[in-house]
């Protein structure tokens, strides 16, 4: 069983599941490409909200083992979360139906914050690997904290293509809340070490 949980492959698959439903509902005719948009951005977004939410719960809630099992996949969320991206991107281009149509829209707000959203993070995931990081050594965390940026493109993103807050910032609270805790006890514990002197 303790195999099985720990299983990279398995967790990989679990990440592709909702892409494979997806892309079959498409190639069926099931779904067509507009109504793919939804569900690919959603998707993306979410595994972002997950890969970045387990770093603040690690700082408020001490290193418990669930956690740990989780920092260990951080990486493979934020791949995942790209790769949905970069799906949402693909068929929004097949939806949009020609160059012209998309370079059109690019200066509307609720488009270009995706496209800067996902520029942002490619760097990332062609980071994402033990390569990378011994090439670029403490480099790496800097390209890796492009996430936060991402974040709120991404969440403002969201918010203007459907013109209301509530589905996004639904998603995007418990990030907020969680970074909100964390850093108002890393000021409550600078505050209680004594200062010399007095």
């Amino acid at each position: 069983m303790q195999t099985i949980i720990n299983s990279v492959k398995l967790f990989w698959l679990l990440l592709a599941v909702p892409g494979i439903a997806m892309l079959h509902g498409w190639w069926s005719d099931a779904i067509d490409t507009t109504d793919m948009l939804h569900p690919t951005g959603e998707t993306s977004a979410r595994l972002m909200i997950a890969a970045l939410l387990i770093g603040p719960l690690a700082g408020l809630l001490g290193p418990r083992r669930w956690l740990l099992w989780l920092l260990a996949r951080r990486r493979a969320l934020g791949v995942a979360a790209f790769a949905y991206a970069a799906a949402h991107l693909a068929f929004y281009v097949i939806d949009m139906g020609s160059l012209a149509a998309v370079l059109g829209e690019l200066p509307i707000s609720s488009i270009w914050t995706g496209w800067l959203a996902l520029t942002l993070m490619l760097p990332m995931a062609l980071t994402s690997n033990q390569a990378a990081m011994k090439l670029l050594r403490t480099s790496w965390k800097r390209v890796q904290q492009l996430a936060y940026p991402s974040a709120v493109l991404t969440l403002l993103h969201w918010w203007w293509v459907h013109d209301g807050a509530s589905a996004a910032l639904f998603h995007f609270a418990p990030l907020v809340l969680a970074w909100l805790l964390l850093a108002a006890r890393k000021f409550n514990k600078s505050q209680s070490i004594p200062q010399a002197g007095v």
